[in-house]
């Protein structure tokens, strides 16, 4: 298989509500004029472009055609774009490089969620005959799955906030972070439920934000970071969309693509960035990887500190990517995952090597 690694990684703070436009332009220009410094390269450097976002979230069509202008496509660029998490254009960045006709991508996802109501937004995404005209949100929906594990036995109020507790001392090291800090179980279970049984503390914060990603072949990679992040597999795979026809407690398609990445070897995975934006979520994905405790989960806070739509899963990329770039790691594994309650999910494994 060709050589492609992750040389490079910059994202957008994360916050409650940005004052820029819905292009997010003002949130794409600073990660772009930060990658092109680190490599020490410019915009004529990259041979494909790459987006993910929603033209819902945006609240007008074409709207990613907009954020174009955060590359300034004079002369004319070799671009694409992804109605979902960014972390599908990678997969399309990596396909497109697979093919040679480029040596480089940048790839990057934006969303400024705080523009409308995220969580009936995000009813958009189901059956739009059956179940979308009900306007369940998202929250809600996601509660259903959190009741029918804990009902089932496997997961107790206690684990989850367990989940959050440890996410936000994790974020503390990350300035980037919209929630962090120590928390008292205790008080995290004492506090009101928003969408029994979710608490505030097992959902998500409405975060605005943007990521890019450049990836680059072989001697290229080489050539721009002194250690890239060796992408050795990445797959995606999906669930029914119909939600009353699979058992909400597992998620046998992250299951499927970790076993065709990892080839069987959890063991050896020393960081997971798993993109699980509530808490039961993260319980899921680790018995579906087949993740112990001898594998960090989320040392940047993970998206339960700022989940930044159609970024936040290309964020755990490229978090775990900034693993094996600094040194910290020789093998890490980065999940990404879109539409309700974990329907589509990828994986992807990162290695370091000469």
């Amino acid at each position: 298989m060709t050589d492609i690694a992750v040389v490079g990684f910059a994202q957008a703070p994360h916050v409650r509500e940005t004052s820029g436009t819905t292009n997010g332009v003002e949130m794409l220009v600073p990660c772009f004029q930060e990658l092109y410094s680190t490599l020490g390269i410019t915009k004529s450097d990259i041979g494909f472009w790459c987006s993910g976002s929603s033209d819902y979230l945006a609240g007008r069509s074409f709207s990613f055609i907009s954020a174009v202008d955060a590359i300034g496509a004079v002369p004319p660029i070799n671009e694409s774009h992804v109605e979902m998490d960014a972390a599908w254009a990678l997969y399309e960045a990596w396909v497109k490089l697979i093919t040679g006709e480029v040596d480089t991508a940048l790839v990057y996802g934006f969303g400024k969620s705080s523009a409308g109501n995220l969580r009936q937004i995000l009813s958009m995404q189901m059956d739009p005959y059956l179940v979308t005209p009900l306007w369940p949100d998202s929250i809600s929906v996601a509660g259903l799955q959190a009741r029918l594990g804990l009902d089932a036995g496997k997961w107790t109020a206690e684990d989850m906030a367990r989940v959050a507790q440890r996410n936000r001392a994790s974020a503390m090291s990350n300035p980037n972070a919209q929630i962090s800090g120590e928390v008292d179980l205790e008080e995290l279970l004492a506090a009101e439920f928003v969408a029994d049984p979710l608490r505030a503390h097992d959902c998500a914060p409405v975060t605005d934000g943007a990521a890019a990603i450049i990836l680059a072949r072989g001697d290229r990679a080489r050539e721009l970071c002194e250690r890239p992040a060796w992408i050795s597999g990445i797959e995606h795979r999906i669930d029914s969309p119909n939600m009353g026809s699979r058992d909400l407690t597992t998620s046998p398609s992250t299951a499927a693509a970790a076993r065709a990445v990892t080839g069987g070897d959890v063991a050896s995975i020393e960081f997971a960035e798993l993109h699980a934006p509530f808490t039961h979520q993260e319980l899921i994905l680790r018995e579906a990887i087949g993740l112990t405790d001898a594998t960090a989960i989320n040392p940047s806070g993970g998206p339960l500190t700022g989940n930044p739509m159609f970024a936040g899963g290309l964020e755990r990329i490229g978090y775990a990517a900034r693993k094996i770039m600094s040194g910290d790691a020789q093998r890490t594994l980065a999940h990404a995952t879109s539409g309700p309650v974990l329907q589509q999910n990828l994986v992807a494994v990162l290695e370091g090597r000469n």
